[in-house]
Order: structure tokens, then C-alpha cells, then sequence
């Protein structure tokens, strides 16, 4: 036999649906290397960590993480439990792929379109170097008074297009969770973290 249904006072409704309502847009500060990585490249950290968790991110310990040692050969994700193996699996990659279909690291930095901003591939695989390479693109990628949400989709994609949109709404939701905004306020929130 089923329990009466118990009716709880409206104040205690309204009080639970605010805590949950609080608890939903709570603002996740990005972490240390994103943030100075951000700074040094004069873009919001929120921006570089949302585009990390949609490049690199795993669930662990029920928490959606950037992960360092990630890689995208041919649109297959490989994840690697040290820099060691990530290294030894993309070399191994680059001699079956070519490098325009493998992305590295954080920020999934692309080895072919890329070339010219590391000296190594498996230097991709260092987190501080790959925020700064993926921070210095979505600079690139940003003009000044823009959303930073086209600079995110043109991070994917530079020719724009559906790819980009897919992407630049994909992030948004990232971008929205970490600044603790609904996905359209993500944006504002963007725009006045970097400006004067």
C-alpha cells in the first residue's frame, strides 16, 4: 500500500525550486592554466575552458573534465591515461593519417592547419602549451565588439557554416554551465569579460 501523499507547504515548493534553480547556474570558475592562458592571450577563461570541455572533455567522477591526453584521429576519440601513451598513440597515428585528420591535446589542436605553432607533435600533448596555442587561435579567430561565439565557431571551423553553428551551440552550453548563465545570457556575459 502505497504512503499518503504528504502536501508540503508552497513556502518549502518555492524554496526547494530556488535551491535547485541556484544550484543549476552556479558559476564554475575555470582553473588555474586556463586562466592564465586566457590572460596572457587577452580572451575570457570562461571561453577557453568551454571550447576544452567540448574538445577534450571525459566524465570522471560523474564531473565532465578537459582531458590532457586526448586525441581525434579520423573523427575517433582515443583518450590515454598518460602523456607517454598519448605521444606513442599519436606517432603512431601520423605515420597511418594524414595530419590534417589529427587533432592533439586540450583543445584538439589540429597537427596539419596547425604546423607552424609547434615544433614537435607530442609537444601538443603539453597542457600549458596547448591552452596557449588553443587560447592564441580563438584570439585570432575573435574582432573586436564581436559575439565570441562566432570566434568559437570559427575555432572549428573557419569557413563558417552549419559545422560552425553546430559547434558554436554545442559550446554555448558549456560556455552557459561554467558561467553559471542560461545559454543566452552566456553570451552577454562573454562579451563583458573582456571588455575595458
Amino acid at each position: 500500500m502505497a504512503a499518503p501523499a504528504v502536501a508540503l507547504p508552497l513556502r518549502a515548493l518555492v524554496l526547494a525550486a530556488g535551491l535547485y534553480a541556484g544550484a543549476a547556474l552556479a558559476q564554475e570558475i575555470p582553473p588555474p592554466a586556463y586562466q592564465l592562458a586566457a590572460q596572457r592571450a587577452g580572451i575570457p577563461s570562461t571561453v577557453l575552458y568551454a571550447v576544452a570541455l567540448q574538445e577534450s572533455g571525459i566524465r570522471r567522477n560523474g564531473r565532465l573534465v578537459p582531458w590532457p591526453w586526448s586525441l581525434n584521429v579520423a573523427g575517433q576519440s582515443r583518450r590515454f591515461a598518460t602523456r607517454a601513451d598519448a605521444c606513442a598513440g599519436l606517432q603512431q597515428a601520423m605515420r597511418a593519417t594524414p595530419h590534417t585528420r589529427i587533432d592533439a591535446g586540450l583543445g584538439q589542436i589540429n597537427l596539419g592547419y596547425h604546423k607552424h605553432r609547434f615544433t614537435g607533435a607530442c609537444d601538443l600533448l603539453d597542457p600549458y602549451r596547448n591552452l596557449a596555442i588553443a587560447a592564441e587561435i580563438l584570439k585570432e579567430q575573435h574582432t573586436l565588439g564581436e559575439d565570441w561565439l562566432l570566434a568559437i565557431g570559427r575555432y572549428h571551423r573557419p569557413a563558417g557554416g552549419e559545422p560552425a553553428a553546430r559547434y558554436r551551440r554545442s559550446v554555448s552550453r558549456h560556455l552557459a554551465r561554467v558561467q553559471g548563465t542560461r545559454p543566452t545570457a552566456a553570451v552577454l556575459a562573454a562579451r563583458q569579460e573582456t571588455s575595458p
